[in-house]
């Protein structure tokens, strides 16, 4: 028979590993947003034939990165909360 602070610990311990993958995803949002951001605006730079789409790539990617990132933090909250 198992001991119920046993199974209680590793659940815990599974908890812990999600959150730390929560905070990781949080980590690589912000960079990830800005690099698709980038690759899209290049590629519309050299379609278009123009120089600034790839800066509103950057600019757009961050803002997407940073909406993303508070949904998450909000999320998080929510469940940490209940």
């Amino acid at each position: 028979m198992e001991d119920d602070s046993s199974s209680k610990k590793s659940g815990g311990t599974l908890g812990d590993l999600v959150k730390a993958e929560s905070m990781i995803q949080l980590a690589l949002l912000l960079p990830a947003a800005c690099f698709i951001g980038w690759l899209l605006g290049v590629g519309l730079d050299h379609h278009f034939h123009t120089t600034w789409m790839e800066i509103a790539g950057v600019v757009l990617g961050a803002i997407a990165g940073f909406v993303q990132i508070v949904r998450t933090a909000a999320n998080y909250l929510n469940r940490s909360g209940s």
